[in-house]
């Protein structure tokens, strides 16, 4: 039966082949996994086995994520090449003609080369100096069928699993799909993930602001693992994919990550030359260009390669007259030892910002304020928002053996920023009041801030086997140390009118300083977490940490004051993951995370002697890759729970109590990846059921849902490549109704629910290539030009950008 199988599949390739290859192909090789059986042997005469097993350095190669179409394997080649950084060579041209199916997925740079080769004629040999060569499969008398490859996990550390194996909803949006969105925010990437809902800027905090699951992720982004503490709007010039960890993750992560956590994967140095970039050019006076610079380092050993990116971006926000955007960064990086068991890796990262800031529109009883989309309620010279963000890393891995490695990262950072952003408003209106008539309040958010974090993390990952089981153990202890010294200026304003308002009036010159701070905090954290596999169909996981929070707080504005608050916690997790075939898994996971009241370093009188809130989530779930790993399909219910939230009393400003009760119930589904050779999709959708259980203060809010926390999340995205080079890609994003507050969900005047009305917004994207090197990509953003509430706060709603258009001319060498 196999040799029927065997020649029935050589007869189908053999027509894919010059007729004078025809004799080299009487059979094809399965391919195994990593790890997973034997490698593919040939025989050139019966009884004579000969092995390709890869050099030592190219089996140190670190996991790279590639995203690589189907095609012909010449294109398929140049790709994985540039990801790679491996020179491949062919015996023959006529083979860059053959059909590759392409490789989407975390791999190695073995199961990657065997993903793109599987199902043709063709197989590999790794040389002496590192490079590939490509030739025909010789006659086989033996063939050996083992299960895929596995899509490997994310770049995050500490997660040393398959993806199909973490008992943890993770949504990852790849670079590929930031290229093709032309996103040009981490706001935007996280529009692709169901179950996230954004959040506008805060009095304390401006920039990037969400919620994950229902709760506030605020302090929960991340950079390659390592805390990224700033209020800035990050700009994913640098970043090589977005990873979303839903559920608590404070075992892993520290204090937070209630709801979940975001990290943003950079982009490293790789061992081959290649320089990309882009100019973009759009509706709202947009201008913005790229640039990806990537070069091996020989002077410095074989393993040194150097990578720069840059970006400039200035624009308008389509149908919001005034506001601006203006930003600019570069993040370059040095890469030492990459394919030897000691690497060494050095990255800076810069960015900084000077925007005219938008706060949107004010809430009015109920509802937003019925205005037309152009009303800007801001200052024109008066408003800004300035940061300066400087981020370096040392990060060095060393392989002590084939099964143990320890890797120390050191980051230090220091964000500068300085704001003076206008909130509207309305006081005092009555229901009968005409819309002419009613006056809109400036409230003047000022801040003149630094913040800074010094951070190390040092890891360690083991594999090793008791008898039967198999582990793998990884373990770690972290320390930090985070300042944060703002001072906040009162400004006046003049009103204006709700119906037209004028950006042209200027502040009052009379400034006064209502606060000056200085917070530190210094913090320290153990973590272990051991998965042990049973058998090829279990793994159980249990993890545990310890935390110890210090913050000390000193305010020198009459009434000065002082404060002190250490919280030391334990945090576990514990999951079972059942796999009934090498494609599919069902797990059940559970897990505690906490939130001290200086997590984002503010304490008060009323806070200082205040214990942390608990959390806890359960979690079921499946997961399955399809169609040879080219689909992915992920299902979970879950239950999060904050047991004792931090409530403050509406009467008293001193009294805070952990007296509330606040839980997320809710469903996730996930399907992305190919579901033809020229149609690939991603889409999810979140079913999230939240309320107020419980409450001291505010037993009106009890049954309510929580703020900013939509009942259903939905998004998808489609990329379909056409005859010709052609390439199409549609997507929709919905957003269902979300209230103003968790605390007062009822507006006092009318009775009703304070929320916003859910949105559906639509995006399209048409590309082609002007060359070999140069492509052409449109993108059209909200097609319909509809008017929609993006951002929520208690106090203002950001509106979201109407129509615009994005020309985007990229290069690639």
């Amino acid at each position: 039966m196999a040799a029927k199988r065997i020649k029935k599949k050589t007869n189908r390739i053999s027509r894919l082949i010059k007729p004078r290859h025809w004799v080299a192909m009487g059979t094809l090789a399965a391919y195994a996994a990593a790890g997973a059986g034997k490698m593919v042997v040939a025989q050139d005469r019966p009884g004579e086995v000969q092995q390709v097993p890869p050099s030592a350095s190219v089996q140190a190669l670190p996991i790279r994520r590639y995203e690589i179409a189907p095609g012909p394997l010449g294109t398929v080649l140049q790709s994985f090449q540039r990801v790679a950084g491996i020179q491949i060579e062919a015996a023959d041209p006529a083979l860059m003609g053959v059909p590759s199916p392409g490789v989407s997925g975390l791999f190695t740079v073995e199961q990657a080369l065997q993903k793109m080769l599987a199902g043709t004629p063709i197989t590999y040999v790794f040389n002496a100096d590192g490079s590939i060569s490509l030739q025909l499969k010789q006659i086989s008398t033996s063939v050996e069928v083992t299960d895929s490859a596995p899509i490997l996990s994310s770049s995050l550390p500490k997660y040393e699993q398959p993806l199909l194996d973490i008992p943890q909803t993770v949504g990852v949006v790849s670079q590929q799909i930031l290229d093709q969105q032309g996103a040009t925010t981490l706001r935007d990437a996280l529009r692709n993930v169901a179950g996230i809902s954004l959040a506008a800027g805060e009095g304390g905090s401006q920039g990037d602001n969400l919620t994950i699951r229902g709760f506030t992720a605020r302090n929960d982004l991340f950079i390659d693992g390592m805390r990224d503490f700033g209020s800035y709007y990050r700009d994913p010039f640098n970043t090589e994919e977005v990873e979303v960890l839903q559920g608590p993750s404070s075992v892993t992560f520290g204090r937070g990550s209630t709801g979940g956590v975001v990290n943003q994967a950079s982009k490293t140095p790789e061992l081959n030359h290649f320089l990309s970039g882009g100019l973009d050019f759009g509706t709202d006076a947009t201008r913005r260009a790229t640039i990806d610079i990537n070069t091996p380092v020989p002077r410095l050993g074989s393993g040194a390669a150097f990578r720069l990116n840059a970006m400039g971006n200035i624009g308008g926000v389509a149908g919001r007259d005034v506001a601006e955007n203006r930003r600019d960064g570069f993040a370059p990086s040095l890469a030492l030892g990459v394919g030897t068991p000691t690497r060494l890796t050095l990255s800076y990262f810069h960015q900084n910002e000077d925007d005219i800031p938008d706060y949107g529109i004010p809430w009015m009883f109920n509802g937003p304020a019925p205005v037309p989309h152009s009303s800007y309620y801001g200052l024109r010279d008066g408003n800004y928002l300035r940061t300066y963000d400087d981020i370096g890393t040392v990060k060095v891995e060393h392989d002590v053996n084939e099964k143990v490695t320890v890797r120390d990262q050191v980051r230090y950072a220091n964000y500068v920023r300085d704001a003076l952003i206008t909130e509207p408003q309305l006081n005092g209106i009555k229901l009968w009041t005409p819309l002419d008539a009613v006056s809109v309040t400036r409230h003047e958010i000022a801040v003149n801030s630094t913040e800074t974090f010094l951070d190390e993390q040092l890891d360690a990952i083991a594999h090793f086997q008791t008898g039967p089981i198999r582990h793998t153990f990884v373990s770690g202890i972290e320390a930090g140390r985070e300042t944060s010294d703002p001072t906040r200026p009162n400004y006046t304003a003049p009103s204006t009118s709700l119906l037209d308002p004028n950006p042209n009036q200027s502040l009052n010159p009379n400034v006064t300083i209502a606060s000056s701070v200085h917070d530190t905090a210094l913090s320290a954290g153990a973590y272990a977490i051991d998965t042990v596999s049973i058998g090829r169909h279990w793994d159980f996981t249990g993890g545990m940490r310890f935390d110890r929070f210090d913050n000390t707080y000193d305010q020198t504005v009459a009434p000065a004051s002082h404060f002190n608050r250490v919280d030391q916690k334990p945090t576990w997790r514990a999951a079972a993951v059942y796999k009934p075939a090498a494609f599919g898994s069902l797990y059940f996971d559970a897990g505690t995370s906490f939130n001290p009241s200086a997590e984002s370093l503010s304490l008060s009188a009323g806070t200082a002697n205040l214990p942390a809130e608990s959390n806890k989530t359960y979690e079921f779930g499946t997961k399955w890759d399809l169609k040879q790993n080219r689909l992915h399909v992920n299902s979970s219910w879950f239950r999060t729970s904050k047991q004792n939230a931090r409530e403050a009393s509406p009467t008293n400003s001193l009294l805070y109590v952990l007296a509330g009760n606040q839980r997320v119930s809710g469903v996730e589904a996930d399907v992305r990846g190919q579901l033809t050779s020229r149609w690939e999709m991603l889409a999810s959708y979140a079913y999230l059921d939240s309320r107020v259980d419980s409450s001291r203060f505010y037993p009106g809010a009890i049954g309510y849902p929580l703020a900013n926390v939509p009942k259903n999340t939905f998004t998808m995205w489609n990329d379909y490549r056409l005859p010709k080079n052609f390439e199409f890609g549609v997507g929709a994003n919905y957003v269902s109704s979300r209230n103003a507050s968790s605390t007062v969900p009822v507006d006092p005047t009318t009775g009703i629910e304070k929320q916003v009305p859910g949105y559906w917004v639509f995006n399209a994207m048409a590309g082609h290539p002007l060359g070999e090197h140069v492509d052409l990509q449109v993108n059209v953003y909200n097609l319909a030009n509809r008017y929609y509430y993006d951002e929520l706060h208690p106090a203002h709603i950001v509106l979201g950008p109407g129509r615009s258009a994005l020309i985007d001319l990229k290069f690639k060498f």
